[in-house]
C-alpha cells in the first residue's frame, strides 16, 4: 500500500455489531426527546457541525433537539458531540470512563459509541479533531432512522472510522455554463455544502469571476466576485478546504505586460477570499500556454498567492498538452523540481493514463485526481456502450447516476493519488458525488450501502431500499442496445409505484424529482425508438414497391409514414410528465432543462427538454433525400436513388458491414481493454456521438441532415489506433473499403493502413459534408485470408484527443476486377 494512499488518516475501521449493514437489530433507541450536549468552548466549525445536526434532524423528523453545554440533570437521552481529547472536561457522568482510555487518532476520524446509565442512553459522537466532529455528525445523520415525530437508532450501533484519502472534494462553479449552480444563492449553497459533508467531502473547488464562460447569467442572484467571497466564507465556517480553479486564459505570457496584468488580476481575487487553501491551474481546457511560460507565470503567481494566504498551495495539470509540450512539462518537473509547486492534477485531456502520469512525475509531487463525474459523452469517462438514442436526446449533461461505474473508476485509479476534487457542472451528478465522497472515506464500502444511506437520508427512511435499487436500475437503463432493454419499462414502473405512494413533501424533493425525470425520460425514449424504428421499417416496405406504384407516390407515402413520429406521437402522457418534472426541477433547484423555457446557456448544457423529440431514425435524412429524388429528371433516376436507400447497408456478396457507433453492429471492431481496465478509453475504442450541431469547429456545421448511423462512431483517443479485424476472407479475391468518417472533429486528419502498415490512404482531411468514400485494399493485405484495417489521427496533437472517428465501414469484395 502506497504512502499516498494511507497519508493523513490511515485505514478506515468500522465496527457494526449484529448485522448492522443487513438492517437486523435486536433493539432500537428512541431519541425523540434527546438533548444535544457539547463543550462550551467548541470552535466555530464545531458549532456549525452541531447546528447542522439539530437543523437536519428537525427538517426530517419535525423534532428540534435542544442544545446545551452541560449535561441534563434529568434522565433523558443525550447526544454528546465534541472532541475526544477533552472528554474529561465535558463528558458528564461518563467523563472518567472515556478520558481514562481515549486519545485522538487519525486526522478527521471519529467514533460513535452508546453508553447507558440509569436507563437513559447517551450517544457519543467524538471527533479526533474539528473535522472529525463534522464527519461524525454526518455519519450519525446517515444512520438515524428519522420519520415525522420519531427518531431512532439501532441500540447496538458502534463505529470508529477515519478516512483513507486526505482529499475528497467537488468543484462547485458559480458560472453561466452550469445548468443549475448559476441560480443558487448562499442559502442553497450552504445546504448543498452540508449535504456533501454528510458523505465525507472535505474540500470544495470554486471558480474565479473570469473563466471560459459568459460574463453573466440571467440567473445570477449575486455578482460573481461577491458570490465567490460568500462561498469561501461559508466553507471556512465549516472548516473545509477552499480550492480555486484558475485557468490561465491570456494569449501571450511571454509578454511582460500580460504577465503583469495577470498578477494584478489574480492577486485582487486572492485578496478578496476569506479562505484559500490551494489554487489549481489547468494546462488546457481552457487555457493554452507553453509549459515553460506557464510554469514561469505560476511561480510568480505563487508569490502573489502567499502574500494573502501564506500556507496556500499551487497545483497544475498537463491537460490539453500535445506530445511536445507534455515532454517539456515533465522535463521541467524532473530537471528543475520547482519548490513552489505543490502537486500535479490528472484531469480530462491528459495524454497519459493516471498510472503513466504517476510514473513520469517525480515522487515528491503528489497527484490529485480531477475526475469528470458530470458528463456522459465527449468527456473523460464516457458512458460505455451507450445507445445513440440516449446520446442524442438526454445528451452530455443528463441526470446521470452511475454508481457502479463511478466505483469501478475510483477503485482502479484512485490508489495513485492523494485524493480527488471532481469536475461537476450541476446537480445532475449528485449521486456520483455521494459515491465518490463515500469511497474516498472508505474504498471498501459497498456501493448499495452507500445508495441506501443516500436514499434514507435524502429521500426518507421508507425509501432506503426501493430508491437505492431504483438508482442502480437507472444506471442499467443506459447499458447496451436500448431497443432490447426491456428493463427500462420495469424501472419506470418501480419509480411510478414510489411516486404513487409519495407524500406531497416527497414530491417536492428535488432528488426524488430528478430520479423520476430520468425514469420517465428513459422509458419515453425507448418507446419512441421502438415506434420510430417500426415507422422506418414500414416506410422501407413502401419504397420496395416503388416500381409497382411509381416512385413519386412511394416517396410521398413513405414520408407520410415517417411523419407520424410527430403527427401521432407515442407515449404522450410520459412526455407530458417529463415536462412537468422539468418545471418542478426548475422551481425546486433552479435546474435549467431548456434554453427557451428556462434560459439554459446552451442545448448541450443539460437542456435536454429541447432534444426530447430528436428523431430516432433516418426521418430527417430521408426527407432530404426524398426531396432531392423528387427533383430528379426521370423515373429511372428516382428508382435508382430509392434502391441506394434500400441497399444502404448491403456490402454485396462476400462483403461485410459495420455501423461502428452501434454496439450491436460492430462485429469486426477490435475491442481492446474496455471500460473495466481503461475507463477513460485512452487505449480502447469506444462509441462517440455528435448530433450535427455539436462539432468542435463552430463554422463546420453539416450542410444537410445526417443519417442516424452518422450520429455515432467508434473513436480512439490521441495516438491510439482504431482497428477492424476480418477473418475467413477469400485469399484470391480483391477487396475495397467504403468508409464514412464522422464525428465532432471534422478538421482532424486521418490515415488508413491495411495489414502490416500497407497504406490505403495517407493522412487526409475528412470529407465535408459527411459522405462515403472508397479505396482499394492492397492485394497483399488479404492474401492470407485475413485483414486488419487500422485508422489513426495525426500523431502528437493536443486538445481533447478526439479525431480518429469512423462511423460506417463496408468491406466489399470486388467481383469483377
Amino acid at each position: 500500500m502506497s504512502d499516498e494512499r494511507t497519508a493523513r488518516g490511515g485505514l478506515t475501521v468500522a465496527l457494526f455489531l449484529l448485522g448492522m449493514n443487513a438492517g437486523v437489530h435486536a433493539a432500537t433507541l428512541d431519541l425523540s426527546k434527546a438533548i444535544v450536549v457539547s463543550p462550551p468552548d467548541s470552535s466555530g466549525p464545531e458549532r456549525k457541525a452541531i447546528a447542522m445536526l439539530v437543523d437536519e434532524v428537525a427538517a426530517r423528523a419535525q423534532i428540534r433537539w435542544p442544545a446545551a453545554t452541560s449535561w441534563p440533570t434529568s434522565d433523558q437521552p443525550v447526544i454528546a458531540v465534541g472532541p475526544i481529547k477533552s472528554m474529561g472536561q465535558w463528558g458528564g457522568r461518563f467523563a472518567a470512563e472515556f478520558s481514562s482510555r481515549q486519545s485522538p487518532g487519525s486526522a478527521e476520524g471519529f467514533r460513535i459509541d452508546i453508553k447507558t446509565d440509569k436507563g437513559a442512553p447517551a450517544v457519543f459522537v467524538l471527533g479526533n479533531d474539528s473535522r472529525g466532529i463534522l464527519f461524525g455528525v454526518g455519519q450519525l445523520l446517515r444512520s438515524l432512522r428519522m420519520n415525522n415525530g420519531s427518531i431512532t437508532l439501532p441500540a447496538d450501533f458502534k463505529i470508529a472510522s477515519a478516512p483513507r484519502y486526505q482529499l475528497r472534494g467537488h468543484q462547485l462553479g458559480y458560472r453561466p455554463k452550469t445548468h443549475s449552480y448559476d441560480a443558487w444563492d448562499l442559502r442553497i449553497w450552504e445546504q448543498y455544502i452540508r449535504d456533501l459533508t454528510i458523505f465525507g467531502c472535505n474540500a470544495v473547488e470554486l471558480i474565479p469571476p473570469r473563466s471560459d464562460d459568459a460574463e453573466t447569467s440571467p440567473h445570477f442572484p449575486l455578482p460573481p466576485l461577491e458570490m465567490l467571497r460568500g462561498m469561501s466564507r461559508l466553507l471556512d465556517d465549516y472548516g473545509l478546504d477552499v480550492w480555486l480553479w484558475y485557468p490561465a486564459l491570456d494569449k501571450d505570457y511571454s509578454d511582460p505586460r500580460t504577465v503583469e496584468f495577470a498578477l494584478r488580476e489574480w492577486g485582487e481575487v486572492f485578496k478578496q477570499l476569506p479562505r484559500l487553501d490551494a489554487v489549481f491551474v489547468p494546462g488546457g481546457d481552457p487555457g493554452h500556454t507553453r509549459p515553460k511560460l506557464l510554469m514561469a507565470l505560476l511561480e510568480k503567481q505563487t508569490q502573489v498567492l502567499r502574500r494573502f494566504h501564506p500556507a496556500a498551495q499551487m497545483w497544475v495539470s498537463p491537460q490539453g498538452f500535445n506530445q511536445e509540450w507534455l515532454d517539456e512539462f515533465l522535463a521541467i518537473l524532473n530537471r528543475e523540481e520547482p519548490a513552489w509547486l505543490s502537486g500535479v492534477v490528472f484531469g480530462p485531456q491528459v495524454r497519459l493514463s493516471l498510472p503513466q502520469l504517476r510514473a513520469a512525475v517525480p515522487k515528491k509531487y503528489p497527484l490529485r485526481h480531477y475526475p469528470d463525474i458530470t458528463h456522459c459523452r465527449q468527456c473523460q469517462y464516457p458512458v460505455p456502450d451507450w445507445d445513440t438514442a440516449f446520446a442524442v436526446t438526454e445528451g452530455r449533461e443528463g441526470v446521470n447516476p452511475r454508481p457502479t461505474q463511478m466505483a469501478a473508476i475510483f477503485r482502479l485509479l484512485q490508489p495513485h493519488t492523494i485524493g480527488f476534487i471532481s469536475y461537476s457542472e450541476g446537480c445532475n451528478d449528485d449521486v456520483n458525488k455521494a459515491v465518490w465522497s463515500a469511497l474516498g472515506w472508505n474504498p471498501e464500502a459497498n456501493v448499495i450501502d452507500i445508495l441506501r444511506d443516500y436514499s434514507r437520508y435524502f429521500i426518507g427512511e421508507r425509501y432506503s431500499e426501493d430508491f437505492a435499487q431504483g438508482l442502480l436500475a437507472l444506471e442499467k437503463n443506459w447499458q447496451g442496445p436500448l431497443i432490447a432493454n426491456e428493463t427500462v419499462d420495469t424501472t419506470l414502473q418501480q419509480f411510478q409505484a414510489m411516486e404513487r405512494a409519495a407524500s406531497p413533501r416527497d414530491k417536492l424533493n428535488w432528488r426524488f424529482q430528478e430520479a423520476l425525470y430520468r425514469a420517465y425520460y428513459d422509458a419515453y425514449t425507448r418507446n419512441r425508438l421502438l415506434y420510430e424504428t417500426g415507422l422506418e421499417d414500414q416506410a422501407m416496405e413502401v419504397l420496395r414497391d416503388a416500381r409497382a406504384r411509381s416512385s413519386l407516390l412511394a416517396l410521398n407515402q413513405a414520408e407520410a409514414i415517417l411523419d407520424r413520429a410527430v403527427t401521432k406521437r407515442v407515449s404522450a402522457d410520459w412526455r407530458a410528465r417529463v415536462f412537468e418534472l422539468g418545471e418542478a426541477l426548475f422551481q425546486s433547484i433552479r435546474m435549467q432543462l431548456s434554453v427557451e423555457k428556462y434560459q439554459a446557456i446552451a442545448v448541450d448544457r443539460g437542456a435536454n427538454l429541447d432534444t426530447i423529440d430528436y428523431p430516432l431514425n433516418n426521418r430527417h435524412w430521408l426527407a432530404h433525400r426524398f426531396e432531392q429524388l423528387r427533383k430528379a429528371g426521370s423515373e429511372a433516376e428516382r428508382l435508382k436513388g430509392i434502391d441506394e436507400i434500400l441497399r444502404w447497408t448491403d456490402p454485396g456478396r462476400g462483403g461485410f458491414y459495420d455501423d461502428l457507433g452501434d454496439v450491436s453492429r460492430q462485429a469486426h471492431l477490435v475491442a481492446g481493454a474496455g471500460f473495466a481496465r481503461d475507463p477513460a478509453f485512452l487505449e480502447s475504442p469506444h462509441a462517440g456521438f455528435e448530433e450535427g450541431d455539436d462539432v468542435d469547429e463552430p463554422d463546420e456545421k453539416p450542410a444537410s441532415p445526417l443519417r442516424y448511423s452518422w450520429l455515432n462512431h467508434a473513436e480512439s483517443m490521441n495516438d491510439a489506433p482504431l482497428q477492424l479485424r476480418y477473418t475467413h476472407l477469400d485469399a484470391n479475391a480483391r477487396y475495397k473499403v467504403r468508409v464514412v468518417y464522422g464525428g465532432d472533429s471534422p478538421k482532424k486528419r486521418i490515415r488508413l493502413t491495411a495489414g502490416d502498415g500497407l497504406e490505403v490512404h495517407p493522412l487526409m482531411p475528412k470529407p465535408w459534408p459527411i459522405q462515403p468514400i472508397e479505396f482499394d485494399i492492397p492485394a497483399k493485405a488479404t492474401a492470407g485470408g485475413e485483414l486488419t484495417l487500422t485508422w489513426q489521427r495525426e500523431p502528437g496533437l493536443g486538445g481533447n484527443g478526439r479525431g480518429c472517428q469512423v462511423s460506417e465501414v463496408w468491406l466489399i469484395k470486388k467481383i469483377n476486377f
